[in-house]
């Protein structure tokens, strides 16, 4: 499972060289401050670049509720990221409605089930752009 601790671990110990490659796809670590604890928890995510963004997409399987880690960003966009070695802090934003189309197509040739999991709930599903600050 893409979201589990060992996961996250295994990313954070070998700087992705474990865990960033990911049934075919790559992933990266999202770090987000929790809305109501305060703590950080970390999700690896799948993402695609878009110039110096990063995209990822806030899909939670097609459920009819956002992912927590959406929720939490919303409260606080100030986001960590790793990508590899890689690690920075990021602005977390939904993309808007005029740019969304083409990153959705992006992030759905990349991981086709993207469009399945629009296709079982009414929610439209955000693609969340990280820029690096």
């Amino acid at each position: 499972m893409l979201y589990s601790k060992e996961h996250v671990d295994r990313y954070r110990a070998t700087d992705g060289a474990e865990g960033h490659d990911w049934q075919g796809t790559v992933t990266l670590l999202l770090t987000t401050t929790g809305r109501r604890s305060g703590k950080e928890r970390t999700t690896p995510l799948i993402y695609q670049t878009e110039g110096d963004a990063y995209l990822v997409v806030a899909s939670k399987g097609g459920a009819d509720e956002p992912p927590l880690w959406y929720l939490n960003l919303q409260d606080n966009p100030e986001v960590k990221v790793q990508v590899k070695g890689d690690k920075f802090t990021a602005r977390a934003r939904t993309a808007t409605s005029e740019e969304k189309p083409p990153l959705w197509r992006k992030m759905a040739a990349t991981w086709p089930a993207y469009d399945e999991y629009q296709e079982k709930t009414d929610r439209d599903i955000p693609v969340v752009v990280l820029e690096r600050v």
